[in-house]
């Protein structure tokens, strides 16, 4: 069982910035893949940043409309996952969750209670 904490989020001014922090449990925490999702009020969960290991190699991928603007990072020593916010959006306001896949699964099967992020135009 993996438990994910995230914390960080709060309400900030269009173009400002925020970081969201996911603490994770878990002896292997360096091997899980890690996400980050949101959910805006009316609309469904989408994708937002993950970082995966394969091959010896860390990879990291973002949706298309946070590319350039948010970043995700690790420290496996910390066991946690951040993702920094620059240039907020109001369309950004959302619930954004942390998510694990321990096993490479290529399915998020762990979720954490959400952290509301508010930027005010």
């Amino acid at each position: 069982q993996v438990q994910l904490v995230e914390s960080g989020g709060g309400l900030v001014q269009a173009g400002g910035s925020l970081r969201l922090s996911c603490a994770a449990s878990g002896r292997t925490f360096s091997s899980y893949a890690m996400g980050w999702f949101r959910q805006a009020p009316g609309k469904e969960r989408e994708f937002v940043a993950g970082t995966r290991r394969s091959g010896g190699s860390t990879y990291t991928y973002y949706a298309e409309s946070v590319k350039g603007r948010f970043t995700i990072s690790r420290d496996n020593a910390k066991n946690t996952v951040y993702l920094q916010m620059n240039s907020l959006k109001p369309e950004d306001t959302a619930v954004y969750y942390c998510a694990a896949d321990p096993n490479s699964s290529l399915t998020y099967n762990y979720w954490g209670q959400g952290t509301q992020v508010t930027v005010s135009s």
